[in-house]
């Protein structure tokens, strides 16, 4: 990775939600992806441990799982809220578009619509390093579910086709993972990813999807409501 930037991946163990703190060493300006409310204060400790300011926090998609610290962010860092624009979520303070870039210093974060999971997924690239920051879109070995949110295994599939275009190396960092493995890539996913591998068919796919029968989250009643709003209870 650039010199200039500084990367940190931290977890939040009760959603299993990882969280991703990017940095310019150089101007000690700031930005999280997906944070979580439970570990606001970690976060925010770490920050001024390092000297950072928080420009924005950038969200992959309206979770469902865990409540999102990103308004409590706003109001104390000034950082600007980024979301994806199909999210339609209105108290964001950037809404991108796909293939739009976020610009900070020497770090660019190009945004790829990538919806399936819900309708408003966004993936981030990393310009420059071969990283993705993929959500609930892509995960290790996985998938996300498209059963709530306005999901869709039609669109999951191709979203998930979307990625598996860019080049083999790409390291994926997920937002979750429940086995402790904190990245994968994008050829290791088309090999070996138990519901989308590079051959397999469309008609598979939503087959498979349809098909999982998954508990909803514990929290999907209070999360959803509380993330459309960036956090607000």
């Amino acid at each position: 990775m650039n010199n200039t930037i500084y990367f940190q991946q931290l977890f939040e163990k009760i959603s299993s939600t990882y969280t991703y703190l990017i940095g310019d060493k150089k101007t000690k300006n700031a930005l999280l992806i997906d944070p979580v409310k439970q570990t606001y204060q970690r976060d925010l400790d770490l920050l001024k441990k390092l000297g950072f300011t928080l420009k924005y926090v950038v969200e992959t998609h309206v979770h469902a799982d865990h409540i999102t610290s990103a308004k409590d962010f706003r109001e104390e860092t000034g950082a600007k809220i980024v979301y994806g624009k199909n999210t339609g979520v209105e108290c964001g303070d950037i809404l991108l578009e796909d293939e739009e870039n976020l610009e900070m210093d020497s770090i660019t974060l190009k945004a790829y619509s990538t919806p399936g999971h819900t309708s408003g997924d966004t993936s981030f690239e990393l310009v420059g390093e071969g990283i993705l920051f993929t959500g609930d879109t892509l995960l290790i070995n996985s998938c996300g579910r498209t059963d709530f949110q306005q999901g869709s295994p039609e669109d999951l599939y191709e979203s998930l086709s979307k990625l598996y275009k860019m080049s083999d190396e790409t390291i994926i960092y997920p937002a979750h993972n429940y086995e402790g493995i904190t990245y994968t890539t994008i050829g290791q996913e088309k090999q070996y990813n138990k519901f989308m591998r590079e051959d397999t068919s469309k008609e598979e796919f939503i087959k498979a999807m349809n098909n999982r029968d998954l508990p909803l989250p514990k929290k999907i009643d209070e999360s959803v409501p509380a993330n459309k709003r960036c956090g607000e209870c």
